[in-house]
């Protein structure tokens, strides 16, 4: 009967959010709380790449992702408008006989996905961010990985801010957190592959077997939160000759640090093969070698911001993200990345306690081992509209 009550409960949620009120629940919900928020945000941008241009329908025009500022071109200017960034939530937790409870998550947003233009009537698909089960010290389901440490995320009008220096990435897995900091996780596992002599292009292998193995511990003294997260990995690739398993491996280190009303946000990670979990997957996992075989790739990855707040309605961020990449150039080509970066400083104004105005200005740089090298420079207002 749990299934049927999960079902019955989720519909609950969708009639409750449909009509955009609490409605009555029969008594065989009585002991279940359905709760749904999310914000609506629109964001205008003007953008300016000095060596080369996005397309028109580009990921990179709606938020900055690394691996995608134009090297090799003429310059070029846009303005986009879109509102791809709003989203919303679902929740129901359900109160047990035994006093314990369960919760089911789901949260969605419309950015990335496909179909949709902007030529007559910008319709966008919804995509799925969460979608998890909370039972006891246990999650299943799709949430950020364990070895991510959201509390580094800069407050920032663009979608992430400091994408090239951080492990940013969402995934099914299977978590356990103890009651004392420790959080444990087998996650999906996926290998992305470097031609030899490819340069950037990518293959997608779908070939590993063995899950993605974190362990994180973190902790708060004081004023100081304090993250460690560990990474291990297999990587795997068994198609076009190629017939090979190798490790990979990381760290990450991060921390925030409360200075009364202000706060500094830190993090650096390192490691072999770690490629899709840094950067927006600006470094791929491995490389195929002259002898068909596989060589993982290094990153390392750094990330600075401060947080100033002027008063009870302004405050400023000023944000610094690295991406290096390890130079294995006699493998990947000069074509491969050596570098991302992005230096950004933005203005909040909290209209209320609900409705925020913000204003960024940043300038993002990719370098090629070549030597190569291209800019992107934008300025973006943001307006968001928390319930």
């Amino acid at each position: 009967m749990a299934p049927l009550k999960t079902f019955g409960a989720l519909a609950s949620i969708a009639s409750i959010t449909i009509a955009g009120s609490v409605l009555p629940i029969s008594n065989a919900y009585a002991d279940t709380q359905f709760s749904y928020g999310g914000y609506l945000k629109f964001d205008a941008m003007t953008t300016r790449t000095d060596s080369g241009s996005l397309p028109s329908g580009s990921i990179g025009r709606d938020f900055y992702i690394p691996g995608l500022t134009p090297i090799g071109g003429d310059s070029n200017t846009y303005t986009d408008f879109h509102a791809r960034e709003t989203r919303f939530f679902f929740r129901a937790t359900q109160k047990l006989a035994n006093g314990e409870t369960v919760t089911g998550y789901v949260e969605f947003d419309f950015l990335g996905t496909p179909g949709g233009d902007k030529r007559v009537t910008n319709s966008y698909s919804p995509r799925v961010r969460h979608a998890y089960i909370q039972y006891q010290n246990w999650l299943a389901g799709q949430f950020w990985s364990n070895f991510m440490d959201v509390t580094i995320i800069p407050e920032s009008i663009d979608f992430i801010g400091n994408p090239d220096g951080i492990v940013f990435n969402r995934q099914p897995q299977l978590r356990y957190s103890t009651d004392n900091g420790w959080s444990f996780s087998v996650e999906a596992p996926e290998t992305t592959v470097t031609p030899y002599q490819g340069g950037n292009s990518r293959i997608t292998t779908g070939d590993t077997a063995m899950p993605d193995i974190t362990a994180r511990y973190q902790t708060r003294f004081d004023n100081v939160h304090l993250s460690v997260a560990g990474l291990y990995r297999q990587l795997e690739y068994r198609q076009q000759g190629v017939s090979d398993t190798t490790a990979g491996y990381g760290i990450a280190i991060s921390s925030k640090i409360d200075l009364g009303p202000h706060d500094l946000r830190l993090g650096v990670v390192h490691g072999d093969g770690i490629g899709r979990y840094v950067g927006i997957n600006s470094v791929n996992d491995a490389v195929i070698t002259d002898d068909l075989n596989l060589d993982s790739l290094g990153y390392t990855g750094y990330t600075v911001s401060y947080r100033h707040v002027w008063s009870d309605q302004y405050r400023s961020n000023l944000i610094f993200s690295r991406g290096q990449f390890k130079d294995q150039r006699e493998l990947t080509g000069i074509d491969a990345n050596d570098h991302t970066q992005r230096i950004a400083v933005n203005l909040m104004y909290q209209v209320n306690e609900k409705l925020l105005v913000g204003a960024e200005l940043s300038r993002a740089n990719r370098e090629l081992l070549s030597g190569a090298d291209g800019n992107l420079d934008r300025f973006q207002v943001g307006v968001r509209y928390a319930f």
